[in-house]
């Protein structure tokens, strides 16, 4: 039984500095994609516009939903997550997007270069992930199935039988 003056001691997990480096990584890398999908949503021209335009929204909501999971499970993990626009641009892995109006196929094509590099972040720091924090791991799972997806409908647009 404890008394007022006693706390209770609840299990807390707690993240790694090499486990939290891995997220913060994962984090940046999609609320980038979340703005450059904003970005080429905004400026896409051309024949497929509006088909195109409304699948980037499908995109921005993907990315900016797993990012909120990401940034949620660092605080969960006892890690501050960070989302400033100033260490997004200074620490993205995501190449930069292009200026002005982008044609529909250039757009496909240079989203779907995005979507993988993202995806490629959560390859590469996914072993870390899993050895030390496999439910993590399996958020990590999630976000590489619904990229994947994305960028198949995406890259869809540009190919015809």
């Amino acid at each position: 039984m404890t008394t007022p003056t006693m706390k209770r001691s609840t299990p807390r997990a707690e993240a790694s500095d090499k486990l939290r480096a891995h997220l913060q990584r994962v984090l940046v890398a999609l609320v980038d994609l979340h703005v450059q999908g904003k970005q080429a949503h905004w400026n896409v021209t051309g024949r497929g516009f509006r088909d195109l335009h409304l699948q980037l929204d499908e995109l921005v909501d993907v990315a900016r939903e797993h990012s909120d999971t990401v940034a949620e499970r660092l605080r969960a993990l006892q890690a501050v997550p960070d989302g400033r626009t100033e260490t997004v641009a200074t620490t993205t892995d995501l190449s930069p997007y292009l200026a002005g109006l982008v044609s529909v196929e250039d757009t496909v094509d240079a989203i779907v270069e995005r979507v993988a590099q993202t995806v490629e972040v959560a390859r590469e720091v996914h072993d870390d992930v899993d050895a030390e924090d496999p439910t993590t791991a399996d958020l990590l799972h999630e976000i590489i199935t619904d990229l994947e997806k994305q960028a198949w409908m995406i890259s869809s647009e540009n190919h015809e039988v």
